[in-house]
Parts: structure tokens; sequence; C-alpha cells
């Protein structure tokens, strides 16, 4: 184990971050550079060698904790990247943006602070590839079979690499100009800078992997085609349709869906314009949902130099401690102060959103909330309690409804949907379509990256075993799999 007295004697550290007055003038990560390294070994020796690490069940992807926490105590970190990578592909892409169901889970966290696992998490992984410990994984031979990956979000990802490093021969299909997803257009720079998804790129690039980008299969390319092409094909699209808010005024010019705003900023962080088209700068902002997205846009909206930031949620307050219902170890709904809102604006619970109004020109210059409660099982608005407040860009982060529809996708393939509007697929990852699959979101519904690297590794070896008759590759997960109720 690692300390075996470290949860008694060292006390819980973080990650230091820049200065706020600093931070929101750049699109830097917000995390003071090497600023973990000269704590992390003692943090790592915080890990109790618990007799049953509740850790493992928290992380969707079973993530090796005790263990690479032991080896970045004794700073062996070779060793620890190899147990870091032994479960997750990426581990720099969720010890950056994972919201950390391990530490809810953690023995520690029953009555003391948790080990900062995340910290830990990214520490190694950021320490493997400054030390050149990170290298590509070519198969030895390969399969003779040919596999097709529809997006390039995390699952996508996580499935191409884990199916190329089996020995086939994998394409990955993306509609968008860059490889990523939502990790290269969805998530601010702020969070996480685009390089750690570049090198990622360029080591699956180095292990086979192809890539085809600006093609969307549904539309550029007929997807019964495309499965008469390949031997097999992985869907891992993501669900991308936004909810709408569809009250009096959603049509004026400056309300926006959160997809829409964040891809353009994150545009002119890879150079590809001068200035967003849609911008905060000079303006009132409203962000609708109080999400991880609509923290991303607040955050994107400090640094656009909006004139006030005001995140709107329909639901209570969280509690800064486990519910009841919410016992350790599962995954509590607790009050969370990100980096973007150490950054300042207003949040505001229990309000909903009745109308917008506009100007002559057509352009929203305010909204109107009401705030509500719920009784009975549903949700009522309370009286004399309406109020305006001023917002000339208002963004809607309120999740996604499912997978896109609209392109074909879907119907060409012929596939089955669940009763969430979901692509349907068994215990092995495979929709009603022969050699089809589908990982992620868009089998899922909307969740966290965590679980998108892993449906993406449980897929491809259901890809795997239905191209070969047996795998070797590791399955984390099945489709009905919740750890922890995250």
């Amino acid at each position: 184990m690692a300390d075996p007295k470290g949860f008694l004697t060292t006390g819980r550290e973080v990650a230091e971050t820049r200065p706020v007055t600093e931070r929101v003038k750049d699109w830097n990560e917000v995390h003071v550079p090497g600023s973990l390294l000269p704590i992390i070994s003692k943090q790592a020796g915080r890990c109790m060698d618990c007799g049953i690490p509740f850790c493992h069940n928290g992380c969707p992807l079973g993530n090796l904790i005790p263990e690479w926490n032991d080896y970045a105590y004794r700073e062996d970190w070779a060793a620890a990247s190899e147990r870091l990578h032994a479960t997750n592909n990426f581990p720099e892409f969720t010890g950056r943006l994972c919201p950390a169901p391990c530490e809810s889970a953690c023995v520690l966290g029953i009555n003391q602070p948790a080990v900062t696992i995340k910290n830990v998490e990214v520490s190694i992984i950021d320490k493997a590839w400054g030390n050149g410990d990170v290298t590509p994984q070519p198969p030895e031979r390969l399969s003779g079979k040919t596999v097709a990956v529809i997006g390039s979000g995390p699952a996508g990802l996580a499935a191409a690499q884990q199916l190329t490093r089996a020995g086939h021969t994998v394409a990955v299909y993306e509609r968008a100009d860059r490889i990523g997803g939502l990790l290269r257009y969805g998530i601010p720079e702020f969070k996480m800078e685009k390089s750690h998804i570049n090198r990622r790129i360029e080591q699956m690039r180095a292990e086979g992997t192809k890539f085809r980008t600006e093609t969307e299969i549904g539309r550029d390319i007929d997807a019964a085609r495309l499965r008469r092409r390949y031997d097999a094909v992985v869907i891992a699209a993501g669900a991308t349709v936004s909810r709408d808010l569809p009250v009096p005024g959603r049509e004026l010019n400056g309300v926006h869906f959160a997809m829409e705003y964040l891809p353009l900023a994150n545009k002119v962080q890879e150079g590809d314009l001068t200035v967003s088209p849609i911008t905060a700068e000079g303006k009132h902002v409203v962000v609708i949902g109080g999400g991880d997205t609509g923290a991303d846009c607040v955050g994107t909206a400090h640094r656009q130099g909006a004139l006030s930031v005001t995140q709107l949620e329909i639901m209570p307050r969280p509690g800064d401690e486990r519910n009841a219902n919410q016992p350790w170890p599962t995954f509590p709904m607790l009050y969370k102060v990100t980096s973007a809102h150490e950054e300042g604006g207003e949040r505001v619970y229990s309000v909903s959103t009745t109308h917008f109004e506009g100007d002559e020109d057509g352009n929203v210059q305010a909204l109107h909330l009401v705030e509500v409660e719920f009784k009975d099982g549903g949700l009522e608005q309370k009286p004399g309690t309406e109020r305006r407040i001023p917002a000339q860009l208002v963004t809607l982060a309120m999740g996604f409804t499912g997978t896109d529809r609209s392109n074909g996708l879907v119907q060409q393939f012929g596939l089955e949907l669940d009763e969430r509007g979901n692509v349907a697929r068994d215990a092995d990852f495979a929709t009603n379509v022969d050699g089809v699959f589908v990982a992620g979101d868009a089998g899922r519904g909307q969740s966290l990256i965590v679980w998108a690297i892993a449906e993406g590794r449980s897929a491809a070896r259901g890809v795997d075993r239905f191209l070969t008759g047996a795998s070797a590759l590791p399955a984390p997960i099945r489709p009905t799999d919740r750890a922890l109720m995250v």
C-alpha cells in the first residue's frame, strides 16, 4: 500500500488554480501548470488500502485506483501510467473533465475529505507524457477485418483504439472538420486544452487508426452502403439533439443552444475565426441550465467580456452535504462551485422562464421568469414572484434528448430505438442490425465522459467477438450498468 498513516497525517490538497483576474483574460487551463507534482505523492499516500476499494465500483471504468495511488506515492510514474492505462484509454481527458464519482465512493470519504483521486490521475498521465512513457501500441498482426466507427467523441475514440490494437483495420468518421466530437467543440479550452486531444490522435494514427473528417454518415455516405463496405460498424454519434425551450420569444435573435455558442468560441481558439459570431462581449448574458454545459457557457461568457452573467436552474439549490437518500458510496447531488462560478456571476435556483422580450429589430432584450416549487409530485409557479432580468444573449443548456434522427442514419440502417429514444442494443452492445453496434450517448443517453470511454471499450469487445468468435479485450460494463447511481 501507500503510506500506512497517510490518511491520518496528511490533509487533502487539490490543484492550485490561477487567480481569477488573470485567467479570465486568456483561454488557458485554469490550473497553475506544475502545481500538482510537489504535493501529489503525499496526496496519493492518503489512500487507505481499504479492504474493499469502493472507488472501483464508483468508477465506470473500474480504474485500479489503489494500485496507481501506491505507484504515485513511490514516484514510480512509469508503473503508475501502465496501471492507469490498463483500464482507461484517455486518462488525461477524465482527469480533467470527469466529476470523479470514484471520490464520492472513497472509503476515506465516509468521515474525512476523500483522496484526491482525480488530481492523482491527471498528474500520472501528464508525467507519463512528459517522460515519453505514452507510445503507440500497434497490433502485432492484422486480422483482415474492417470496422467503421461513426463519431469521434470519447466513446468512438475508445472503441477505435481498442479495435485497432486488436488487429482490425479501423476508420473513424466525423462530421465536423476536426476529430474529437464534444471534446473538441463542446468543452472550452480553459477546461481542457485541445493539445491533449491532438497528441492522442497522433498516437492513434501511428497505431493504424484512419480518420475521415467532414463526412456525415446518413448525408454524405448512405448508412446501408457503409455497412456493406465494412465488416462491422460502431455507432458513437452521441446524443446531440439539444433540449429546447418552447416559450414565447424563443425565435428572437440572441437566443441560442449552448452547442451553437460553445463550438464557435472553440473555433476562435483553433484559429478558424477571429471573433465568434455569437459573443457575450458587452452584453447581459443569461444561461438557462445549471449543469456542466451551463457552467461552460458561464466561463466562456466571462472570457468574452460579458457585462453580467446569470445562470438559471429550475431545480432547488443542492445541499452542501449528502441527503439521506443519497448515502455513501453513491454519487450525491451536491452544491458545486466550478472554476467558472468562481469567476463571477449569479446563480438563481427554483425558477422557470415564462417568455423572452425583444426589441423592434427582433433581438432579445430581457427574460421573464417566475419562482417555482415542487408540490404533489408536480411543478407549480409561485404567484407574485414574476420578474424581469436583462438579457442580450441567452444560451439554452438544458441537456440533450437523444441521437440525431434528422440526417438519415437511424432510418438508413433500420435501427430500433428504446423507450427513451436511444439506439437499442443487447448485452454485447449490438443493435438489431447484424454487425452494427452502438456505444456512448447514442445508446445510453446523455451521460459522463467516463461512461462514454467505458462503453466504447465494452462495445469494442462485442465487435471483436462478432468478427473473430472470441475476444481478449476487456469489457468494463454492460449496457444496463449504473455504477453507484451515476
